[in-house]
């Protein structure tokens, strides 16, 4: 009896430190963001980069934080020549928002400055080399009052405090 009692309790232990059960005893789900146009961790389509239309992939957003209040969205590559390239900044996404579209943004979401000094999508273009791109996602439990003209660095300062949860995915590009 004392042995299924410890097994029963060093079951529930492992479980609660893996994240797999709640408070409540519930099973969590996990916050995602994938894309239907690639797999984790295997290459972007070219109609998505430099080369071919430079328009935002399709992205799945599921399983969002309760208590969540808006989302942002950074898209940028480590392996850039010049250090962390950005590609995407977006914000104030509804966290009702299941996907984003192909070639869109999200309704009342806002876009930042990237580092090709536009407020838009800019696709992967590698001077050599494959790079990666990470799409981290962000649920946050306020919506954010920041302009247009405000960069990644604006962005993750105006985060600090207020991550309820982290999801990403990462595409590889070579031209």
């Amino acid at each position: 009896m004392l042995y299924r009692l410890l097994f029963v309790s060093l079951a529930i232990i492992l479980l609660l430190a893996s994240g797999a059960v709640g408070k409540e005893g519930a099973k969590m789900s996990t916050f995602s963001i994938e894309s239907t146009a690639f797999k984790d961790n295997t290459s972007i389509p070219k109609q998505y980069t430099c080369d071919g239309k430079d328009i935002n992939p399709p992205l799945v957003i599921r399983n969002v934080p309760n208590g969540t209040r808006s989302l942002a969205l950074i898209v940028d590559d480590p392996d850039a020549p010049v250090g962390v390239w950005v590609h995407w900044v977006l914000w104030n996404i509804d966290p009702g928002t299941t996907q984003i579209a192909e070639n869109s943004v999200p309704a009342g979401a806002v876009q930042g400055k990237n580092d090709f000094r536009k407020t838009n999508y800019g696709g992967p273009c590698p001077p050599s080399g494959t790079h990666r791109y990470f799409f981290k996602l962000y649920a946050l439990d306020t919506k954010l009052d920041l302009s247009s003209n405000a960069k990644k660095q604006d962005l993750e300062k105006a985060m600090k405090g207020h991550i309820l949860g982290e999801a990403q995915t990462m595409g590889l590009y070579k031209r």
